[in-house]
Order: structure tokens, then C-alpha cells, then sequence
């Protein structure tokens, strides 16, 4: 999936404009610069907070899909030795019941894959929304209207107004400072949860097909182009970059899938799921602030 353009929306004004770079902006073109550059910081952290919401949201539906699949897979095993009671004279009541709960299974994952796609959607638009937060000058010297957009035409145009504060204090560094903190967050969870995916589709799986679900292996078709959007993919290694836990700093031990994980491990991937070990909800909530303040 693409990235989503950034707002090419421009504003123009009428005054001559000479040749300059950000770091030399006359004080009539930084007057002019700084309605743009605040336009465009609104526009984009608003992008983001609705991000944050389809992420919640397409996040609950994998866990609720997960869950399914492991309820399924649960009924799986228990069906050999369940007692059926006046049932048991019925023919391949078992063999129907486990027909029955392999396609249950089987459309579980599907939407579980889903919702995955689902946030590496979401945060494939993230990254690109924290890399659209600068202001650029639009036109040539030869131009009679100054134009501003999110997209660079000059390589002098650092497109932060030379450092100029955009409201009261803060530059525009410091607010891709903040979004870039932010960001990290969802990357290194998404990763965390691409190993829960990975492990849950292995659940109830005949030997020959866990392959298929392995971590250096795509878990849909361009998979691995949208990771590289969001830097989780490993030229070196030719897969995805390993989860690891933002708090520890520590990676991960070496993968190795499981074609049965225990009641317990599948009681932990649901909820390691749930709790979202690598997003800071304090932080999460302290930056939103943050900006808000200074707007």
C-alpha cells in the first residue's frame, strides 16, 4: 500500500520573490512564511491524531480475531476426547465438528491478516504524515506570487523557516522531534505484533504448511514494500528488522516457530497483544499535550 501524498494545498501571496535560502528568509517573506508553516503543522498532527484513532480501532479488531482463531484451535483439541454423551452414536460427529472449526479457522486468520494490513496501512500514512510537517517556498525568483508547499524545489530550502518558531517557541524540528517519538512507538509495536501473527498462524498447522508462515517469509503480497516504508525491513538479513521491546532496548532471541504453542502461550500472545507493550499511553498522551500547549 502507498503512503498517502502529502496536503499539496499551497497558499500565495502577492510580493516579488528573490532568490534565498531558508536560513536567510527576508522578515517580509518569514511574516508570510509562518501562516503556511502553522496551516500545515495543524493539518498534519490532526492527520495524526485520527491515525491514532484507526490504529485503536483496526488494533481491536486483531485481537478479537486472534481470540477467535484461539478459541478455535482450542475446540480443535479438545475434540478427541470430549464426551458426547447420546451424541456418541451419531456417525463422524467428531470428523464434522473439526471440518467445521478448520473453516472457522481458516476465516479467522484470513481477517486477522486483515486487521495486520490494517495497521501497516496505518502506520505506513504516520511515517509519511511526520515526514510532511516542513513548509517549503514554491516558485522561482521570477515569480511574481511566493508559494508555499510540503514539497522541497530547492535544495537551499530546508523548509523550517531558517528556525524560525512557528507559534511561540518551538521550530519545526522540534515538532518532528515529537512526532518522530510518537512514530517510533507504533513502528516497534507493529513489529511485536507481526511476531504474534506470525506465531498465531501457526496455530493447529500440518507440518508442511508452517513454512509458509515463516518470519522471513511475506505475509501478504508487498508486504515487505510497506515495511521498508516504515525502516522494518533488514537489507542485510533480507526480512523483517526483529521485534524487540522499546523499555528493555533489548531484542528479541533468535525466532523459532511453534506449530502447538501451550494454553499458556497462546494466553500471553493475546495478551501481550491487548497491552501493547511498546506504546507509552502516558507519553502518547503527554506529546498530543505538548502540542496542543504550544498551538
Amino acid at each position: 500500500m502507498l503512503m498517502e501524498s502529502p496536503d499539496k494545498s499551497s497558499s500565495s501571496y502577492q510580493l516579488q520573490s528573490p532568490g534565498w535560502s531558508s536560513s536567510t528568509l527576508p522578515p517580509s517573506v518569514t511574516r508570510l512564511w509562518r501562516p503556511a508553516a502553522q496551516r500545515n503543522l495543524r493539518n498534519q498532527w490532526s492527520k495524526l491524531a485520527s491515525y491514532k484513532s484507526q490504529w485503536v480501532s483496526s488494533s481491536s479488531a486483531g485481537r478479537s480475531h486472534a481470540t477467535s482463531l484461539v478459541n478455535t484451535d482450542l475446540s480443535l483439541r479438545y475434540i478427541p476426547s470430549m464426551e458426547l454423551g447420546v451424541l456418541s452414536d451419531m456417525l463422524d460427529l467428531r470428523k464434522k465438528a473439526s471440518a467445521k472449526l478448520l473453516k472457522q479457522q481458516e476465516l479467522y486468520r484470513s481477517k486477522l491478516l486483515s486487521s495486520y494490513r490494517d495497521l501497516v496501512a496505518v502506520l505506513t500514512h504516520m511515517v509519511n504524515t511526520s515526514r510532511s510537517m516542513r513548509c517549503y517556498v514554491k516558485g522561482t525568483s521570477s515569480s511574481p506570487l511566493v508559494q508555499f508547499s510540503c514539497s522541497s524545489e530547492d535544495k537551499n530550502d530546508a523548509g523550517d523557516g531558517g528556525g524560525t518558531p512557528v507559534f511561540a517557541f518551538w521550530s519545526i524540528s522540534s515538532f518532528e522531534q515529537l512526532a518522530d517519538e510518537l512514530v517510533l512507538m507504533f513502528i516497534s509495536e507493529l513489529s511485536l505484533k507481526r511476531l504474534l501473527v506470525v506465531e498465531l498462524f501457526t496455530i493447529s498447522c500440518e507440518a508442511r504448511e508452517v513454512n509458509e508462515f515463516c518470519w522471513l517469509n511475506e505475509l501478504y503480497p508487498g508486504e515487505f514494500d510497506d515495511l521498508r516504508k516504515c525502516n522494518l525491513f533488514s537489507e542485510d538479513t533480507g526480512g523483517p528488522v526483529s521485534p524487540r521491546l522499546m523499555e528493555g532496548k533489548s531484542d528479541m532471541p533468535p525466532l523459532k516457530l511453534n506449530s502447538q504453542p501451550n494454553h499458556e502461550n497462546l494466553q500471553v500472545y493475546l495478551t501481550t497483544w491487548l497491552e501493547e507493550l511498546n506504546i507509552d499511553t502516558h507519553r502518547h498522551t503527554r506529546i498530543f499535550k505538548i502540542h496542543e500547549a504550544e498551538l
